[in-house]
């Protein structure tokens, strides 16, 4: 069971390793397991110690959709069960194929659109969190301004708890907090990808979570000879040291790994338990 804990938002409490939905349904590309397996993942996670699943309305591909699926698995959800979800340039998981011009999810139309189709799908009259994801589009046409205050209104309404950026750049993450209050930072990090570094550390002193997506290099999974070492020492996998490195470079890094597997799925979790040494994190660099 995961026992590290972080106050989402400065009050949902949360177990530090959570659950990414995405690979339930196999989209934007890749495998997927099958029904009946993806819904056992999802009570195992939650039976784990798991309360902190990320998902949203456009991880969606062939009829399969990652919302409704944890809805049939676990509503009526668990009192401190936190769903994260994200609305963004896309509205529909098939419009990640659309030309730039044509991902029209950041008006204000249609990120209402995007909160009530989260709203539905998870059958809850109030999301805990909603990341706006940005950096889809050209950045200069398309500034965080204008649709963080169009979920800030919708908060104000009573249909969001928190409000989350993600896939942002730092001068973006800045701005977003002279609009409005920010629970956490959704961007890409892991050992092998640190660009983020100052970031989390602001985020850090601020309170504010820091969630790493691909927290095990996702598509391109993390290949180090160093990683094999500390992990051969560990008894462990190369997943498990990757998660666990997360876990100890700063204690506001909720890693959100995601898997079709069972077995995977308990490995990830059991990261929690791994302590390394000064000497494992100076091995990983």
């Amino acid at each position: 069971m995961t026992t590290q804990r972080w106050a989402l938002g400065g009050d949902l409490n949360v177990a530090r390793i959570g659950y990414g939905a995405m690979k339930l349904t196999g989209w934007p590309k890749g495998d997927r397991p099958n029904r009946d397996t993806a819904l056992a993942i999802l009570r195992r996670a939650v039976e784990l110690g798991v309360n902190h699943i990320d998902t949203s309305h456009y991880y969606s591909r062939d009829g399969v959709a990652a919302n409704e699926l944890i809805r049939e698995a676990l509503h009526p959800y668990p009192d401190d069960l936190v769903i994260a979800t994200k609305v963004g340039a896309l509205v529909e998981g098939s419009d990640l194929a659309l030309p730039a011009v044509e991902k029209t999810g950041l008006t204000r139309d249609n990120l209402r659109r995007g909160i009530e189709a989260n709203l539905l799908s998870l059958g809850v009259d109030r999301l805990d969190v909603v990341n706006l994801r940005m950096g889809d589009l050209d950045r200069t046409e398309t500034p965080l301004t204008a649709p963080l205050e169009t979920l800030l209104a919708l908060r104000e309404e009573g249909l969001i708890r928190h409000l989350g950026i993600s896939n942002v750049t730092t001068v973006e993450f800045t701005e977003a907090r002279k609009i409005a209050p920010i629970a956490c930072v959704q961007n890409l990090y892991n050992l092998a990808r640190r660009d983020d570094d100052p970031l989390i550390d602001t985020c850090a002193k601020a309170g504010i979570a820091y969630v790493p997506f691909f927290p095990v290099g996702g598509f391109q999974p993390i290949m180090a000879e160093r990683l094999d070492t500390v992990a051969a020492h560990h008894r462990v996998t190369v997943p498990q040291v990757a998660l666990a490195w997360l876990l100890a470079r700063s204690p506001n890094i909720l890693p959100i790994p995601g898997t079709g597997s069972l077995d995977h799925l308990e490995e990830n979790i059991a990261a929690s338990a791994l302590k390394l040494s000064a000497e494992d994190i100076a091995e990983l660099g």
